[in-house]
């Protein structure tokens, strides 16, 4: 690999998915203020809503993932006509 390619501040962070609790370590430069321990080592945490651990696509489930109450309010609007 070619030295110095990376910005500064390129370094290993946890990554954890919010919605089921997954975590998975890999590298980035993103800052964050949160820690966590990650096997036996303390690391920078990135908070994800989603991930490929959650994500229908990914998991083959169709889960309704809602964090800012869309889907309540589609079916409190037109969730009557839907049903026949």
């Amino acid at each position: 690999m070619k030295k110095d390619i990376h910005p500064a501040g390129y370094r290993p962070v946890v990554f954890k998915d919010m919605s089921n609790g997954e975590c998975f370590l890999s590298q980035s430069c993103c800052n964050t203020k949160d820690t966590i321990e990650f096997e036996g080592e303390t690391y920078p945490l990135i908070k994800l809503e989603i991930s490929n651990t959650s994500h229908p696509f990914y998991t083959g489930k169709a889960k309704l993932v809602d964090t800012a109450g869309r889907v309540d309010k589609f079916m409190s609007r037109y969730g009557k006509t839907l049903k026949k």
